[in-house]
């Protein structure tokens, strides 16, 4: 997988260097009883999200790592990723036969060409094909996935002009193992940036944990917290 993944770096926003928008800052809610969740932010774009508390935070290294071999540009962006596994991994990133969930999230700038560009199909192949073009382009191209299954095609209008799509669909890794994608991909109102974020694992893992995965995806908030 390791040609087609990381499809933003390549796609979206087209090689460049990425500036580095925020630190990631991890709030746990405080009070009598134990933390429900971990909360997400990049503040300087305004951008938040909710995972269980405890979802394990992977380290800005580790992820940057697991981009950089992925094909992808680990420095330079904000990001941030959580594994639901009791032995959490980078390399769960875009790995098959994850039986956990793990959740990634990414901010970016766009050029001021893609900016342009930018359609709400772009959007849904953000990452991994999901328009029927583009999938029948990457397998002609050799892409791995196959049995590709669209559960949601939805799109988002948020405050101040942020818009987007949600996705979710099935793909078979080589080997048989099917997994689950779930993405929210958002752009603001002037289309100068990306905010991005999926949770994936295999399909019966995600049948077990939709509602905590519900959770994350509707927590993602450009604006304010959730």
């Amino acid at each position: 997988m390791t040609n087609r993944a990381f499809r933003s770096t390549r796609g979206l926003f087209g090689g460049l260097t990425l500036l580095l928008v925020a630190a990631l800052t991890t709030l746990g809610l405080t009070g009598c009883g134990a933390p429900q969740y971990t909360y997400v932010s990049d503040s300087s774009q305004g951008t938040y999200y909710k995972v269980p508390y405890t979802w394990h935070e992977i380290s800005q290294q580790a992820l940057n790592a697991a981009l950089q071999a992925a094909g992808g540009s680990g420095a330079g962006v904000w990001s941030s990723a959580f594994d639901a596994d009791n032995a959490p991994s980078a390399s769960h990133f875009l790995a098959s036969n994850v039986s956990q969930p793990f959740v990634f999230a990414e901010v970016g700038q766009l050029s001021s060409t893609v900016s342009n560009e930018l359609s709400y199909n772009m959007l849904r192949d953000f990452m991994l094909p999901v328009t029927s073009s583009s999938r029948q382009q990457d397998a002609a191209n050799g892409f791995p996935l196959t049995n590709f299954k669209q559960l949601r095609d939805q799109t988002i209008t948020g405050s101040q002009g942020v818009h987007g799509v949600r996705e979710t669909f099935q793909y078979t890794f080589p080997g048989g193992v099917s997994d689950t994608f779930d993405e929210d991909v958002l752009t603001n109102a002037d289309q100068t940036v990306v905010y991005f974020l999926m949770v994936h694992c295999t399909d019966s893992c995600y049948t077990q944990n939709q509602n905590d995965i519900n959770t994350v995806m509707s927590s993602f908030t450009v604006g304010s917290p959730t």
